[in-house]
């Protein structure tokens, strides 16, 4: 019996390689056409991720749709003090840090998907929102706000 020599086993495992690629793109094709299998679309795209809102869901619960974008978040965030606050973050263009000091909200808005936090503001005042991921020149300008009412 002869064994197969280095240059032949290359080509075995090259080719059982490309057989293996090829059978995952059929089925995937297979997925795709027969089954009605999509890859779903960016999150950003379906409402209400589309624009930036503060939208009152319930008496002292509030959603908060924030868009980043290069050097702003929207909205302006105004609350009466004691809300609970769900924070839906996304950014339109690169990727942006969502930190509302005083609070335990620390996000990473990604372009394409939507991260969420919570918090609760018992105290009335300004809360600074800071971009910790830098985004590009005029980044250290890049600062929003909540304001908490009494």
């Amino acid at each position: 019996m002869q064994t197969a020599t280095v240059p032949d086993l290359e080509k075995r495992v090259v080719a059982a390689s490309l057989l293996f690629a090829a059978s995952m793109l059929a089925l995937l094709g297979y997925a795709a056409v027969r089954l009605g299998i999509s890859v779903p679309g960016c999150v950003t795209s379906v409402k209400p991720f589309t624009e930036a809102a503060l939208i009152q869901v319930a008496p002292g619960r509030y959603e908060a749709h924030v868009v980043s974008k290069t050097f702003s978040f929207k909205p302006v965030i105004k609350v009466p003090k004691g809300s609970l606050v769900d924070f839906y973050v996304t950014s339109t263009d690169v990727v942006h840090g969502f930190y509302v000091d005083g609070t335990d909200v620390n996000l990473t808005a990604i372009p394409g998907a939507v991260t969420y936090a919570q918090a609760r503001f018992e105290r009335p005042g300004k809360y600074q929102v800071i971009c910790h991921e830098f985004c590009g020149l005029g980044h250290q300008d890049m600062i929003g706000k909540v304001e908490v009412t009494p």
